[in-house]
């Protein structure tokens, strides 16, 4: 659709309130290039398109029949990616029927002993990209604090943990979980026990390592850095270099990011020794080809009625819905539940145990809808999501494609969906434009969706009250001891990664 006529469009259903949307077709979905690594000389991968790519990182000339021309692996197991049996049997074990792109790249660098920079959509397998060559130099040579994980966020950390413990359950690989938002005495015991794997957020890393008696990172072989460049976004940058100024130079290094901004060259100069570069996607604003994303042009004054009308198509299906912020999260949770559907809210302004509390439950089925901000939308693991769902549309096509990674995960299909008002078509076309693309216009029957208006119109009363109730318990709390505060008062390091959403 032209942008003029979505502007004409957009008017109209501001005048009319007129949810009648005409479908359309359009493109069908372009497929992911072919991975590649790249040097400072190479501009260009195949189909002539462009990747930037950092000073001094030579190129690798192990892709060279690692991927076909449609972009999959054509190294059809781990095993024929170097990996040793025990682990292969692991993978086996867990579900994983092959390679993904990235970890076909990336596992023969790794265990040839480079470092490497590693940049993917998300959902394509970077954990196991770096966690299975750690495990398998672990089994060689086992010890203590032997690899270190960084994480942006405290749901992400547990993810790689378990990841880990899972991919390294025949050796028993014993992680310790370092993050803000718990309390630092159980953390403390756990390193003392010495695990061979540590996985942190860098500011309750960096507490430890200035407060907790005997603990240091001497003897360690791997740090990775994982979702580097949300890390940086995240102001960690002078968090992450007082910490690399205590590690061991001897040492390898991964960074893997969905992204390459200048903060995230900057470093990979400071912290990687001559890395090599497995890039899988060609641009920023890449999705995966298995991933069906539509839109709905409805009017703004009915926007959760459509939302119930699409919900109840989907029945069933699991389902994230993102919104803009913390009080609009809640508010649809309540919603939804008032309508008898299994949803729960997660955000930044939920205690450490409520969050992992509701993804635990989402994950496990018992609730079926999570009702999310951005904090949810980078990193976390969550293997079956069906439907993912802009009720508010990002401010950036960045955390659009970040939004919708939730779905369509290593190799499955999914569908993401975006709920356009009126209001929204200027961000929308911004969003058309980052992604090349035009995305695919669904429409509902204007009179079936009105048919659930009595029902949302008493299900949003009884969330107002719910609400409210919500706000006036967080501000009876507040200036309590709630586990999260920090100790020096103000924003400290061990509440950065649970300010998000």
């Amino acid at each position: 659709m032209a942008t003029e006529k979505k502007r004409k469009l957009a008017e109209s259903t501001a005048k009319r309130g007129n949810g009648s949307i005409k479908r359309k077709k359009r493109s069908p979905e372009y497929e992911s290039p072919a991975p590649t690594a790249t040097s400072d000389n190479d501009s260009e991968i195949s189909e002539g398109v462009e990747v930037k790519t950092s000073k001094n990182v030579p190129t690798s000339n192990e892709n060279e029949s690692a991927v076909d021309e449609d972009g999959q692996s054509t190294k059809k197991s781990f095993a024929d990616l170097g990996i040793i049996d025990s682990l292969c049997d692991a993978c086996t074990a867990l579900g994983y029927k092959a390679p993904t792109p990235i970890q076909a790249e990336s596992i023969p660098l790794a265990l040839q002993g480079r470092d490497l920079i590693g940049l993917a959509e998300t959902g394509s397998g970077k954990t196991a990209a770096f966690a299975l060559p750690i495990l398998q130099a672990l089994m060689d040579k086992p010890q203590s604090l032997f690899g270190l994980v960084l994480a942006p966020t405290r749901e992400l950390a547990y993810q790689i943990s378990q990841q880990f413990e899972a991919l390294g359950s025949l050796i028993a690989v014993k992680c310790a979980v370092l993050v803000g938002g718990m309390d630092m005495v159980p953390q403390a015991i756990a390193l003392a026990k010495k695990p061979h794997v540590i996985v942190a957020t860098p500011g309750r890393l960096l507490d430890h390592l200035q407060n907790t008696k005997g603990f240091s990172l001497r003897t360690l072989k791997y740090l990775v850095m994982d979702e580097a460049d949300r890390l940086l976004d995240l102001d960690f940058g002078p968090i992450l270099d007082k910490i690399l100024r205590v590690l061991p130079r001897e040492r390898r290094t991964y960074l893997f990011s969905a992204t390459m901004s200048s903060k995230v060259e900057s470093l990979q100069r400071a912290s990687l020794s001559n890395p090599l570069r497995v890039s899988i996607s060609s641009s920023s604003y890449q999705t995966v080809s298995t991933l069906l994303q539509s839109y709905f042009f409805i009017p703004h004054k009915h926007k959760d009625i459509y939302l119930v009308a699409l919900l109840s198509d989907h029945i069933g299906h699991s389902c994230i819905i993102f919104t803009r912020t913390v009080h609009e999260t809640q508010r649809l949770a309540f919603l939804l539940r008032a309508l008898g559907f299994g949803a729960i809210p997660l955000h930044g302004q939920l205690s450490q145990d409520k969050r992992l509390g509701a993804l635990n439950k989402f994950k496990a089925h018992s609730r079926d809808i999570l009702c999310a901000t951005d904090v949810a939308a980078r990193g976390l693991d969550i293997p079956s999501v069906d439907l993912v769902v802009n009720y508010d549309l990002p401010t950036d096509s960045k955390t659009y494609v970040h939004r919708v990674g939730r779905t369509a995960r290593a190799g499955k299909s999914g569908m993401a969906t975006s709920l356009v008002t009126q209001y929204d078509v200027e961000v929308f076309l911004r969003i058309e434009k980052a992604l090349g693309r035009k995305l695919t216009e669904q429409e509902m029957v204007k009179e079936e969706v009105m048919a659930y208006a009595d029902k949302v119109s008493e299900a949003q009363r009884v969330a107002i009250r719910q609400i409210k109730d919500f706000d006036e318990k967080k501000k009876t709390k507040g200036g309590k001891g709630s586990g999260m505060r920090n100790r020096g008062g103000g924003k400290g390091r061990d509440n950065m990664d649970a300010e998000e959403g």
